[in-house]
């Protein structure tokens, strides 16, 4: 879901201090001290590794009239766990569809709901482009255009370069990424994935102002096993026609 502008999208957090103690406006919010000291409890509770397992599959009911900051309340709790912790709103007006069931909605938006970290070691190619060379074949069919056969890509890291020969497939994704020498990239070996890290920090000081992300230069050998970090949620996973 992308997402939207609402009344509620001031809210940063619940503006408790590390005493537990909620001032009367912090985090957006104002007044509720009580409740929002009382949210902060909870989420210690799911912070703490030690409880995790204690409190894993249980929720917590906000009660309240119209108005009594409920909502907000909630918000402010995703905001305090972090953006990795999946948090879905939904209004009343999304579970009445001509073309879907309640019960399907409704499990969609629980699945939406739960999240999944998922960690995967991968054999990677990473660090500085010091070359960029794609090599050019005759067209295999006729013509004068000439086609790119594979191309030649050398990486620098701090201990040592490499020249890698690659698929022509690889130089389009290398294209799509808008990579160019002194670009920091990382490769996947199995997949042939590429992504662009960012421009090298020795490059920080060719110009007074610009709005490229510098990185610096990879550390270790060229090719590398690096854990792969994902936070995927349940929808995303069926989304991608994944059993689980």
């Amino acid at each position: 879901k992308q997402t939207r502008v609402a009344a509620h999208s001031h809210v940063t957090g619940l503006g408790v201090g590390a005493d537990g103690v909620a001032t009367p406006v912090g985090g957006g919010l104002v007044g509720q001290t009580k409740a929002r000291e009382a949210a902060a409890v909870a989420v210690e509770l799911i912070r703490s590794k030690k409880l995790i397992q204690e409190i894993a599959g249980q929720a917590i009911l906000l009660a309240g009239p119209p108005g009594s900051g409920k909502t907000a309340l909630a918000l402010a709790i995703s905001q305090e766990l972090g953006p990795k912790v999946p948090f879905c709103p939904m209004v009343g007006s999304e579970v009445f569809s001509s073309e879907l069931k309640k019960t399907s909605v409704l499990m969609e938006h629980f699945r939406r709901s739960i999240g999944l970290r998922i960690k995967e070691v991968k054999e990677v190619y990473e660090g500085e482009i010091t070359q960029l060379q794609p090599e050019e074949t005759e067209n295999p069919h006729g013509g004068f255009a000439k086609t790119i056969s594979h191309v030649i890509i050398t990486l620098k890291t701090t201990k040592g370069t490499k020249q890698l020969r690659l698929d022509a497939s690889i130089y389009e994704s290398l294209q799509k990424e808008k990579v160019q020498v002194g670009d920091v990239v990382y490769i996947e070996a199995t997949s042939g994935s590429v992504k662009r890290v960012g421009r090298c920090d020795t490059y920080a000081a060719e110009f007074d102002l610009e709005a490229e992300a510098y990185v610096p230069l990879p550390k270790g050998d060229v090719h590398k096993r690096r854990e792969i970090i994902q936070d995927v949620t349940l929808h995303d996973l069926d989304a991608a026609g994944v059993m689980i």
